[in-house]
């Protein structure tokens, strides 16, 4: 037997009722997924998956049920966005591995800063140069 447990978008801080077991264990709820977990949708079979995987205001599954109301959380990301955002957000349960918790590691995102850049370090004038211009 389930029972509704609310959670709300870490982007804007629309609340989201879900229904679900009470044996699950939540870890955290994160606008990132975290680096080994594998999500599912809320209309799928979540309770065996590692966590949900939300876009919030979007969700016709059973299970889900979003309220009017928004979370005034300190947390919330950007509490002025137009709520529900439609953007992703995810729910985490615990998770363990030999009998021991899993810690959480936000995924890898790799950002190209700069481009290309300069072919040699460029600093101060190094003063004049030697014969030859070496």
């Amino acid at each position: 037997m389930g029972f509704p447990v609310s959670y709300y978008c870490p982007h804007c801080g629309s609340v989201v009722e879900l229904e679900r077991d009470g044996y699950l264990a939540d870890k955290s709820v994160t606008p990132y997924p975290l680096e080994g977990w594998d999500y599912a949708d809320p209309s799928g079979d979540f309770e065996d998956a590692d966590g949900v995987h939300f876009v919030c205001g979007e969700s016709d599954a059973s299970a889900v049920a979003w309220t009017d109301d928004v979370s005034d959380a300190a947390d919330v990301e950007n509490p002025g966005l137009a709520s529900p955002c439609g953007r992703d957000f995810y729910l985490s349960f615990v998770k363990y591995e030999d009998g021991r918790e899993v810690e959480a590691v936000p995924e890898s995102d790799y950002v190209v800063i700069g481009g290309q850049g300069p072919s040699t370090p460029r600093g101060p004038n190094a003063g004049p140069r030697g014969p030859g211009g070496y």
